[in-house]
């Protein structure tokens, strides 16, 4: 008998794939009525029972069709009761605390949201890792649609934390996992030699050699220059098409020859086969390899090409003092795992990185030709005054300080025994007193003895010997004369010549550089300019050879942060009234006062009346903020050979 039902009969059991599987079958038990029914509709009901067996025998007497007709003796089964809409009150219960459990168990291992939906996925923030730096939501939430279990995944993968947890069952969570580093999989470095690639720009022989990529850079008025193939493809990979690669990597170090002519110059006889492509172009961007042989090939390539036109790309660096060495490096470090081949790098982070290194590129350098962006952090130390005795050194006399601040180079002369060696003596040892200079004395006038002497005196202020120039003034004692030994080898280093050679102004400086690098001095002081040799060539003037000798000397000063006092004789003065010299009296040359920083004349008062005045004449000051042109008048102790202040300059 065929009955067609009103309802489908695949909506009339509480699930239907279950009839569809074959490793089910109906067992049929007593079902009371529903209410709704009338009692003419009972029947029997089958509940399916989930019984592992053997699937159901195409020759049962039940048997279903896709058309919504069956096929059953109507003696054995009736008509089945639909349960849609029927409500179970007793499940709903159970499943309300199943959630509430659940939910209170999420909420112990920091897993919580506004609002739970059972049978649904929920983006979160990962309480373990937050999101990291970017605060992103990779953290998945699945609840089972009965509420008994959760499951997560954090798709970070710095993170990668998973687990689940149920409410019964007795089930534990897996939190207790929460804080073990995921185990990562340690990936192979593959390198373009376990590849075996072959070169995308193949040679054939008896072929010129030509950038690879020429095309691209046609009629280019910028033009890129990498170090190899896979280079010039991520850069068009970066949005740069005007880009060519160099067919044979980089150099090993640069030559130190003169340029060879384009016949002869056969390693580079690729840049002169694309010469008229590169003739056009008014910006070349060097990206080359950050190591030495790439920075070896940018010199190379800058000096055939042109400097002034040519810019170069500063590589980020990795860490405090190392730079990435090339294009690879540096998406590779972004992306923070170990090296891969370069289209996977692009895929990881992208080409904004190797854009802003173009983007970048700085001016090729020039020797000679500076910025003074170069120089910033020296001039904002020069403006904070961090680096030290900025506006100069005081002379330790009141009556100088105003005038005169030792800087750079100093030329000091005045008429013979006016006291010039003697005012030096007294400021080097005023500039130890004060500041802790330290000295190279290139004193050829004095004896070692003598000019130990000398200082001795005014350091321990008391005469060396008793004899007539000490008057009635002690004479300074054994034990003052070790204390002052020991002075004396911590602040001096004698520059003596120990034959009978003339030393030049080359020797002088050579071995003032090296008490600078193993002593620490401060200060150099030659006395006087005569007594060096001062042999020149015969086309050469006296007064070009003082130019050069003085330019030398200031080299020096400047390179080395040490102060010069250079003692300079006037020439004969003819009809002298007895008034101080002029710096343009000096011997030799005007080029004393044109090339120093300082000028100063010591003259002393020859009147016995006037008692022991010393006239300290400051003739020229090249920088302002280190004083003044003007006059001070200081007194001179003969006993122990002091200057000592006695009134305010005069100006």
């Amino acid at each position: 008998m065929l009955l067609r039902h009103r309802t489908p009969l695949h909506k009339l059991f509480f699930t239907s794939n279950i009839l569809m599987k074959p490793k089910y079958f109906l067992k049929p038990t007593p079902f009371p009525l529903h209410p709704s029914l009338p009692p003419l509709f009972y029947t029997p009901r089958f509940p399916l029972s989930p019984i592992y067996s053997k699937p159901i025998s195409t020759s049962s007497p039940f048997s279903l069709k896709t058309s919504g007709f069956s096929s059953i003796p109507h003696s054995t089964i009736g008509t089945p009761v639909s349960e849609v809409g029927v409500e179970n009150p007793e499940k709903k219960r159970v499943e309300s605390v199943q959630m509430k459990v659940l939910v209170q168990k999420l909420k112990e291992i920091e897993i919580d949201m506004a609002s739970y939906k059972p049978g649904q996925y929920s983006r979160l923030l990962c309480p373990k890792c937050k999101g990291g730096d970017s605060k992103e939501k990779s953290f998945s939430l699945f609840i089972a649609e009965d509420g008994n279990s959760a499951f997560w995944t954090c798709f970070r993968a710095k993170c990668g934390w998973r687990g689940s947890t149920r409410a019964f069952a007795d089930a534990k969570s897996s939190y207790e996992k929460m804080n073990k580093v995921p185990k990562v999989k340690q990936l192979r470095k593959v390198t373009e030699e376990d590849l075996e690639l072959e070169p995308l720009c193949s040679e054939e022989e008896d072929t010129e050699k030509i950038f690879y990529g020429l095309d691209d850079i046609q009629g280019a008025s910028d033009i890129i220059i990498v170090a190899g193939e896979m280079d010039k493809l991520s850069m068009e990979e970066a949005g740069f098409r005007n880009c060519v690669s160099v067919p044979d990597g980089s150099s090993a170090s640069v030559s130190t020859k003169d340029l060879p002519s384009e016949a002869e110059d056969t390693e580079y006889q690729y840049l002169w086969n694309c010469k008229e492509y590169l003739q056009k172009a008014s910006r070349i961007i060097l990206a080359t390899n950050g190591d030495q042989p790439g920075q070896a090939l940018a010199e190379e390539l800058a000096r055939r090409v042109g400097r002034e036109r040519c810019w170069r790309v500063r590589w980020p660096k990795k860490n405090e003092s190392d730079h990435f060495k090339d294009i690879n490096e540096v998406d590779i470090l972004i992306c923070d795992i170990i090296p891969l081949p370069l289209s996977a790098v692009l895929m990881c982070k992208g080409p904004s990185a190797l854009r802003e290194v173009i983007e970048n590129a700085e001016l090729y350098p020039i020797q000679g030709l500076r910025d003074f962006k170069n120089y910033a952090n020296e001039i904002e130390g020069y403006y904070h005054q961090t680096f030290g005795y900025e506006l100069g050194v005081s002379t330790g006399w009141r009556a100088l300080d105003d005038l005169y601040n030792a800087r750079e180079l100093t030329i000091v002369t005045g008429v013979p025994n006016s006291g010039k060696s003697e005012w030096i003596d007294a400021l080097l040892c005023n500039l130890n007193e004060t500041v802790g200079w330290k000295f190279a004395l290139c004193s050829m006038e004095n004896t070692v003895r003598e000019h130990a002497r000398k200082l001795l005196e005014k350091h321990i202020k008391k005469p060396f010997f008793n004899v007539g120039y000490g008057e009635s003034v002690e004479r300074m004692s054994f034990e003052d004369l070790e204390q002052g030994k020991k002075w004396l080898s911590d602040t001096f280093y004698p520059i003596r010549c120990e034959n009978d050679c003339l030393p030049d102004i080359d020797w002088v400086l050579g071995l003032a550089k090296s008490a600078v690098l193993r002593h620490g001095v401060n200060g150099l002081v030659v006395d006087p300019y005569n007594e060096l040799d001062h042999q020149r060539r015969d086309s050469q003037t006296e007064t070009e050879y003082v130019s050069q000798l003085l330019t030398k000397v200031k080299r020096f000063a400047q390179h080395h942060s040490c102060h010069v006092w250079f003692v300079a004789h006037p020439r004969q003065l003819q009809q002298w009234d007895g008034s101080p010299p002029n710096m343009y009296d000096i011997s030799g040359s005007a080029h004393f006062i044109n090339k120093c920083d300082n000028g100063v004349v010591i003259h002393r008062n020859r009147d016995p009346k006037s008692g022991p005045i010393d006239q300290v004449c400051v003739r020229k000051v090249r920088n302002k903020v280190a004083g003044n042109i003007g006059d001070a008048f200081l007194s001179y102790n003969r006993v122990t050979g002091e200057f000592m202040d006695i009134g305010q300059p005069r100006r």
